[in-house]
């Protein structure tokens, strides 16, 4: 019988190749952090529970995830059996509320290590790849149209992105529609492009901005009110042709039932880490795939472990009928892992190597870790 030996957490401190301005924050580092549990037979799994802003975001931060694994959730798995994930989470949950980050780093740690184990692609554990890539979008979230549209145009060009998302919310409706509207106009034809308000529009302005969204040509908005308020979204969902879609409201199976049955939206970006780990965000999927809810693969803005414990769930999980958003490691300025993820045609490559198919490179880890 296997053993774990030690899980070790490091935060590192990563810049971005530009500002990024969302409504609840802008950031121009992002803080990856990283779970490693070590089995007694030299296999080593790695999981991410990277979220946005410090506490701008959600109520987990970079530091209380690393506080509550070491305080709390090593010593209930120092020596327990790494060969079985499911025994390991269902005692993770008796003992732990909440906590769906930390949660989520450790399932994908000691997935990881099975599949290395094993030499199986994670994919594989969760049930099979029905794909080997996925469309990503890419945010344009300069704030500034013309940069915008300059940046869209690049990535575009170089066969990269076809998909953009704006992150709007900070500025006055009307101004940041203008924003939009001038960005759609000038990839019309050529690039889907989509909103994420994050939960910053009453209901009032929610009104306002997806009537002047839909007219500019926006196919998709994303959480543009509370994510608690279920009826004020059914309501959205009822008045407009362009697809409502749920995010911040996603915190697990239980979340993704009452938006269901309420009719809360019309698509479902999956997050792993928000859903609380893989087989949660499976279990959302499902949900979704029952009311006949199109499903969305979000991202928390995570590196290259994050993004590629993402794509193996998503290609196991199902059609994922508006793409992805798995862009966080081309926001970064410089690369951790030992072989890049790959991006290409559009589309992202999702690795086919055990576990999650990509490592760590420590010496690079090191320059970035905080100590």
């Amino acid at each position: 019988m296997a053993r774990i030996e030690k899980i070790e957490v490091v935060i590192a401190d990563m810049p971005t190749i530009r500002q990024h301005v969302l409504a609840m924050a802008t950031m121009t580092t992002q803080a990856i952090t990283l779970v490693f549990v070590h089995r007694d037979d030299g296999v080593v799994g790695v999981g991410e529970a990277t979220t946005i802003g410090g506490l701008a975001y959600g109520e987990e931060s970079p530091e209380g995830v690393k506080l509550a694994i070491e305080t709390y959730f090593a010593p209930l798995l120092k020596d327990a059996d790494p060969d079985f994930p499911a025994r390991i989470m269902a005692l993770l949950d008796r003992h732990i509320v909440g906590n769906r980050f930390a949660k989520c780093a450790i399932e994908t740690a000691l997935l990881d290590a099975l599949g290395q184990r094993n030499g199986l692609p994670l994919s594989e554990l969760l049930g099979g790849r029905r794909c080997d890539e996925l469309p990503v979008a890419w945010t344009l979230a300069s704030g500034v149209t013309e940069r915008d549209i300059e940046e869209g145009e690049t990535v575009l060009a170089a066969r990269r992105h076809n998909i953009f998302k704006l992150k709007i919310g900070k500025r006055a409706v009307a101004e940041d529609c203008a924003h939009v509207a001038a960005i759609a106009r000038a990839f019309e034809g050529r690039a889907s492009v989509r909103v994420d308000v994050n939960q910053y529009w009453s209901r009032a302005q929610a009104s306002d901005g997806i009537a002047r969204l839909q007219d500019a040509g926006v196919t998709l908005i994303e959480q543009p009110i509370a994510g608690d308020d279920i009826a004020g979204m059914q309501a959205l969902c009822a008045r407009f042709d362009c697809a409502i879609m749920a995010d911040e409201a996603l915190t697990g199976p239980a979340s993704a039932w009452r938006y269901a049955r309420a009719g809360g939206a019309d698509v479902f970006s999956i997050k792993i880490a928000q859903s609380g780990g893989l087989t949660a965000a499976g279990k959302v999927c499902a949900v979704a795939q029952a009311a006949h809810i199109a499903l969305y693969g979000g991202t928390m803005l995570e590196g290259g472990i994050g993004t590629a414990a993402s794509a193996h769930m998503f290609v196991a999980a199902g059609e994922m009928e508006w793409g992805t958003e798995l862009f966080g490691p081309l926001l970064l300025a410089d690369e951790i892992l030992e072989e890049p993820l790959i991006y290409r045609d559009f589309a992202l490559q999702v690795p086919t190597g055990p576990g999650l198919g990509v490592r760590i490179d420590r010496e690079r880890l090191a320059r970035f870790a905080r100590h």
